[in-house]
């Protein structure tokens, strides 16, 4: 079976102008929109939140800030189910750079990529001939004795 050749991301990284209600909104609430893409992508929405908590207790602990896994994660995951050129070392780079247009432009991705459900009607058409249940009727009790019918019936 032949594999369907890589395609580019929908969108550039920079590409903010393309869509700028997408950088808007995660220029401004970075979170909510890592939070939908997780949710769109089928992933669990409370996902990024990996990344704010693995920063932050990192650093509390004072080691150094790390790739925020939650953008990592999702970005190769969806390079590999949609068939997108990239490599696993691009990928970190641009998450540890620059998670928020990484995010962003997974948004733009999803958006792109859009698709209504398919719904799927089957219908049975077989035919099934249907005979009627039998009935048992009751045995019907035959007298022992000749039935003897008034001599008055039989004169006419």
């Amino acid at each position: 079976m032949a594999e369907k050749p890589l395609t580019d991301w929908d969108s550039g990284l920079l590409d903010c102008f393309e869509d700028a209600s997408t950088c808007c909104y995660g220029f401004w609430c970075g979170s909510c929109l890592a939070s939908t893409v997780a949710g769109r992508f089928g992933e669990n929405s409370c996902l990024p939140l990996c990344d704010t908590c693995c920063s932050g207790g990192l650093t509390a602990c004072g080691i150094p800030v790390c790739v925020p896994p939650a953008v990592l994660s999702l970005r190769v995951a969806m390079r590999n189910r949609y068939g997108i050129k990239g490599s696993l070392c691009k990928d970190i780079a641009i998450s540890y750079c620059c998670a928020t247009c990484s995010w962003c432009q997974m948004h733009r991705e999803l958006k792109h990529r859009k698709q209504g459900p398919t719904v799927v009607n089957i219908q049975n058409n077989n035919i099934v001939n249907m005979q009627p249940v039998p009935v048992m009727q009751a045995p019907m009790m035959m007298p022992s004795q000749p039935v003897c019918f008034p001599l008055f019936l039989w004169s006419f």
